[in-house]
């Protein structure tokens, strides 16, 4: 048997049973690492080997004489490095905090160190979650298991790699506008964004703090459904971690149609720039859905088109105030040519950050500005607004959106890091479902003629994310996507 190619729920199911240990289950996955890491580079920090087999020896040592386990127990997750671990450092794929090792872990650290998981190691992300491709980072890009000359997606291109490559049994990572969502797509991974407010914050470095969220990315959608049954509550240390019911997720997961169920398509999601291989395979994907059941219909969200714009005025002016912190004094990187003061805060930020961190940082600057706040900042406020209505008037008639989650598959590494324009309309379909705050998921629904995988997204209403998860995998039980499997080469 071969451990590593098995989904989160089948390990969980073998280890409970006692078919398999812990230290069986690490040295699978540390022999998979050694084996295709170095083609992929889905990590920035790996967990020393002789640490990762002590932990697991100690569990196995504890369940000789305690046989309960928790749903975590020796499952070896990947961590995306914008997320806090006590005592590992969390780079976020910038030289800033390039050895900074955090006293605390996260909110969802902390919750699966109860359980006792086994952290494989930390993986790379575009600098600050700032990027659409895995190239923005200082430590250099991860590739996409499927084609190696292709990204991965981003900005947790690590995480979705890792997934994809078996180097892992699943990930965490986060989603500020598609970052889940859009390399789980490239990758022909599972990423689920839940609702903003649905999984604590707390120890997630920020980019934007009014769209960061974090999510899995998985093999299968009943995967994602156990993750989030694990991170999903309210969190006093998170003062935007929502005080909402937490249904059992999984339960969800085990419907095999979507009878009842009302899906409408943004006629918006399907114009010019959608590449035609990705636009046959969510069409078929919607097909499908009519085969299980469920009322498809036509809806327009008419704001969409100013969805990129809206997010990178909001998000960039986000960044500019959260990374005002990284100045050489406090924590982090700090310039050794420096004068006086003044200098110092200069050649930290100049030497620290990356190109791409950067200009985001001076658009974020200019729209909060004097003079340009209320033009830039203040009306695309105004026009995230617009964009939440939108949706809150599309689901009064319909239960769920299905739309495709990347305009085309993985491009090329190096093919849009001279046009950041071309770099950002990738995300033009995750967007949305950010700036309005609601719950959405990437999981196949296709390969391109090139044998690289299509992403189909399906969003829904506020904390319904057992809504979102069981069409999805009613739609995933119902084809063999899900069973395909990149070789890496």
């Amino acid at each position: 048997m071969t451990l590593f190619k098995l989904s989160l729920k089948e390990l969980q199911d073998l280890f409970t049973r006692g078919e398999v240990t812990a230290l069986e289950i690490a040295r699978a996955f540390l022999l998979r690492m050694s084996q295709v890491e170095f083609k992929v580079k889905a990590f920035i920090t790996q967990t020393d080997r002789e640490t990762l087999l002590a932990q697991a020896e100690a569990i196995d040592k504890d369940l000789a004489s305690w046989r309960k386990t928790m749903p975590f127990m020796a499952m070896p997750l990947a961590i995306k490095d914008n997320i806090c671990t006590d005592g590992v450092r969390t780079t976020c794929g910038s030289v800033m905090l390039e050895h900074f090792a955090p006293p605390y872990d996260s909110t969802v650290i902390a919750t699966l160190r109860t359980h006792r998981y086994l952290l494989l190691g930390k993986t790379n992300l575009d600098e600050f979650a700032m990027g659409s491709s895995t190239e923005h980072s200082a430590f250099g890009p991860t590739r996409n298991p499927w084609n190696l000359k292709c990204i991965p997606g981003g900005s947790s291109g690590g995480s979705a790699a890792a997934v994809a490559a078996d180097e892992c049994v699943a990930a965490l990572g986060s989603d500020t506008g598609g970052s889940i969502r859009q390399p789980a797509a490239c990758c022909g991974v599972v990423g689920l964004k839940p609702t903003y407010g649905r999984v604590s914050r707390y120890g997630l470095v920020a980019f934007a703090s009014s769209l960061d969220q974090i999510g899995p990315i998985t093999k299968t959608v009943q995967d994602s459904a156990i993750l989030l049954n694990a991170l999903a509550g309210p969190d006093p240390l998170d003062s935007t971690s929502a005080d909402q019911p937490v249904p059992d997720f999984t339960k969800a997961v085990k419907k095999k149609d979507v009878k009842k169920l009302k899906l409408g398509v943004p006629k918006e999601y399907f114009t010019e720039g959608l590449d035609s291989e990705v636009e046959q395979a969510v069409r078929s994907a919607i097909d499908e859905f009519k085969n299980l059941g469920g009322e498809v219909r036509e809806v327009s969200l008419p704001s969409t088109e100013w969805a990129i714009a809206t997010y990178y005025v909001i998000a960039t002016a986000e960044a500019s105030s959260n990374l005002a912190r990284y100045d050489g004094v406090k924590y982090g990187f700090r310039s050794k040519e420096k004068q006086n003061l003044l200098e110092m805060y200069q050649r930290t930020r100049a030497e620290g950050f990356g190109s791409e961190v950067k200009r985001r940082i001076m658009l974020g600057t200019y729209v909060l500005s004097a003079g340009y706040y209320d033009a830039y900042y203040g009306k695309a406020q105004a026009v995230r607004t617009l964009i939440r209505r939108e949706f809150e008037s599309v689901f009064q008639d319909v239960d769920l959106l299905v739309t495709p989650t990347m305009p085309t598959p993985a491009f090329h590494l190096g093919e849009k890091l001279q046009d950041p324009l071309q770099m950002y309309l990738s995300d033009i379909y995750t967007i949305s479902a950010s700036l309005a705050g609601i719950p959405a998921i990437s999981l196949p629904c296709g390969y391109s003629q090139l044998g690289l995988p299509i992403g189909l997204q399906i969003m829904g209403r506020p904390f319904e994310e057992d809504k979102v998860l069981r069409a999805a995998s009613a739609y995933e039980q119902a084809t063999d996507w899900r069973k395909k499997r990149p070789v890496i080469r």
